[in-house]
């Protein structure tokens, strides 16, 4: 295991509801993280084809056997990747040329089929070969999110294994699922992924609280959204129809270390790729008084059974 590690969040739009710009766009950001000297390289919760906001900004979606809403969501469906699928195996290439660990948020679609017609959540991990070494799926679409997706499985609560250790990944309010959080501890993390759309207070409390329970690095990735990124279908609230380069989503992307405390401060209204270099013995350190999958783990009173089947 290589104790030092470079970390990199892309906190860039994606090309919203556009598959093969997106894939195009993911492609010159991948690069820009390597040359950077980046070893992962992290990408915000469904940044492939990004964050439907639009649930939480235009309220007539709501309506019943609204035809603009159904627009809208057939055309995330038309832009979701399958997986396994000509996508999934791109990335993949990508990061064997360039030797990185690539995690991405993606809307995954399911054309046939048990799920067939389903969209989900997802979070795809490939290793330094180009394998996908990873499919995640959000176990509980969080409020306004079930209108869209459907609730995932356990199949994806696992790390994985690198040349600089393990990786693992959760999405969004998964982080307040106390029991998905020790399954993933169990895994034995040394970098863990927290995808979001937006890092606000609460979710940045969220992670450090991960880093500093589960004696981890934790990466929490942000997204960045405009109002002109809301598919053209909807109609716009009075307040965000004039400024089209207002940020809904203006990342809030850090990096924090296994005592709770800041590595990478958040980065707020920008875009870019930031990177950090982090030294992984530490994890082993901060273990020294808390361990929740060791000596700070009480067997005999608890037991964790976790699901795994994909469903």
């Amino acid at each position: 295991m290589n104790k030092k590690v470079v970390i990199g969040i892309v906190q860039h739009a994606p090309v919203y509801l556009d598959k093969d710009k997106c894939l195009e766009k993911a492609e010159g950001l991948i690069e820009q993280a390597a040359q950077k000297g980046a070893n992962i390289v992290v990408f915000g919760e469904t940044w492939f084809t990004g964050y439907p906001a639009w649930i939480d900004y235009c309220h007539e979606y709501a309506q019943w056997d609204f035809k603009p809403t159904k627009q809208a969501f057939a055309r995330l469906y038309a832009n979701s990747l399958e997986v396994p699928g000509k996508e999934v195996n791109q990335i993949g290439e990508w990061a064997k040329k360039h030797g990185v660990v690539i995690v991405m948020g993606v809307n995954e679609v399911v054309n046939s089929g048990p799920g067939n017609g389903t969209i989900y959540n997802g979070l795809l991990t490939w290793n330094e070969q180009g394998e996908l070494a990873n499919h995640h799926r959000k176990l509980m679409p969080t409020y306004t999110e079930k209108l869209l997706y459907g609730p995932g499985d356990g199949a994806g609560l696992k790390s994985v294994d690198t040349s600089f250790g393990k990786v693992g990944g959760l999405i969004c309010w998964e982080h307040w699922m106390p029991l998905t959080r020790q399954a993933m501890h169990d895994s034995g993390e040394h970098i863990h992924i927290a995808v979001w759309p937006k890092v606000h207070e609460m979710l940045q409390l969220a992670t450090r609280s991960y880093a500093f329970e589960g004696r981890c690095f934790a990466v929490a990735a942000g997204q960045i959204m405009r109002v002109k990124d809301i598919p053209e279908s909807l109609v716009l609230p009075p307040e965000l129809k004039d400024n089209p380069e207002h940020m809904l989503l203006s990342g809030g992307s850090s990096i924090v270390g296994p005592d709770g405390q800041y590595i990478l401060e958040p980065q707020w209204d920008k875009e870019g790729i930031f990177t950090a270099e982090v030294n992984l013995e530490r994890c082993y350190e901060e273990r020294m008084t808390l361990d929740v999958t060791g000596h700070y783990q009480r067997k005999d009173v608890f037991n964790l059974s976790v699901n795994k089947e994909r469903t």
